[in-house]
């Protein structure tokens, strides 16, 4: 078999547990994957990927299952090689539009427009947002907190009060948001996200340039399986609504 056929196999397995993975925090298992998506692939040959794609380091099984889950450097490589931008729908566009124009007639300065889009990041993601304003020494404006408490993969009271209190701290998530990034949107995962004592989580951070001026940064905030798709589309769209209107 031709070594890029193969490899093209082996991504797309990898991709189907990854995103089987985000939407319901259950390992993945071979039977799942012949059940589902009805591939033009023999049980065996699966098997055989799965097992392989645990032998590269993208893949791990918790001992009481036979399904497999992502590791950090299967996100890694989902998230620089696999990933589809989903596009938000021309509903959820309009109505986000409409609301930022009703905003800006009813709100004053600057705050309150961040505010708002702080909040419509985190209802669209269902995660953390954060909105850092260059200048403002120290400031960021957080919508979603609640959501740290409620995903299924964080019921360790200790990670979620290192969340929280980073949160509230904010200096070290402040470093952290304004780095220098090079692409339109940087996405730190697991580990590489080194802000206290904070664990299993990823952050995605993006740049904007409000067209009265301000500038600073938008990151979203979840666990290592947060919807990277979701979360890209939702900052790209925002930043450039915010660059038109704000």
């Amino acid at each position: 078999m031709k070594e890029s056929i193969y490899r093209e196999r082996k991504d797309r397995i990898l991709g189907i547990v990854v995103n089987s993975y985000i939407k319901t925090v259950t390992p993945v298992s071979s039977s799942y994957i012949v059940d589902e998506h009805h591939l033009d692939l023999s049980p065996a040959t699966i098997r055989n990927i799965l097992a392989e794609l645990e032998a590269d380091g993208f893949l791990t099984h918790p001992h009481t299952s036979a399904g497999r889950l992502p590791t950090q450097e299967g996100y890694r490589y989902y998230v620089d090689n696999l990933m589809n931008e989903i596009q938000l729908l021309e509903e959820e566009k309009l109505r986000i539009k409409k609301e930022y124009e009703r905003e800006m007639r009813d709100l004053e300065g600057i705050l309150g427009i961040l505010e708002k889009t702080s909040q419509v990041v985190s209802d669209l993601t269902h995660y953390t947002s954060i909105v850092s304003v260059d200048g403002w020494d120290g400031k960021i404006i957080c919508r979603g907190t609640s959501y740290v408490v409620g995903y299924p993969d964080y019921q360790d009271v200790k990670k979620i009060g290192n969340i929280l209190f980073a949160l509230e701290e904010k200096e070290s998530l402040l470093q952290m948001i304004n780095r220098d990034i090079e692409q339109r949107i940087k996405i730190y995962i697991g580990h590489e996200f080194a802000c206290g004592n904070i664990d299993g989580c990823s952050l995605a951070v993006c740049s904007y340039q409000a067209h009265s001026g301000p500038t600073g940064r938008i990151a979203v905030l979840g666990p290592t399986r947060m919807d990277y798709s979701r979360v890209v589309s939702t900052l790209n769209y925002l930043t450039k609504l915010v660059g038109e209107i704000v």
